[in-house]
């Protein structure tokens, strides 16, 4: 745990570096001392499908969704938050909607396996 979800829609690819971003949205939330390091998982999914307000599929977005064990503060998922929006505005500027979203999840209902392979 956390995990780092990038959305986005797939206008979005031809505009900018998405591996990139996700990288460096990715080194963020390692840097930002919260988590042990192994547990940050990053991803990104593309949409080809969505609709935003009134205009529809014509303007394009990122969206991150990170969800983290409940137990931060309020004041530390707003810096992490604010840490991976000023990333979202340096690469991408140029995209229409860019959010992001902090999810506590619940410490009791969580279930984690690793499978070690050797």
């Amino acid at each position: 745990m956390p995990n780092l979800v990038m959305e986005y829609s797939h206008t979005a690819e031809e505009r900018l570096n998405l591996q990139g971003l996700l990288q460096d949205l990715h080194q963020v939330a390692l840097d930002c001392d919260l988590f042990d390091s192994r547990d940050v998982k990053s991803r990104s999914h593309r949409y080809h499908q969505w609709l935003i307000g009134e205009r529809g599929d014509t303007e394009d977005f990122i969206h991150i969704h990170f969800e983290l064990l409940a137990g931060r503060s309020m004041e530390q998922k707003q810096v992490l938050a604010d840490a991976l929006l000023a990333v979202l505005q340096q690469q991408a500027s140029h995209i229409s909607s860019l959010t992001v979203n902090m999810v506590d999840m619940d410490k009791a209902c969580f279930r984690k396996l690793k499978n070690i392979t050797l």
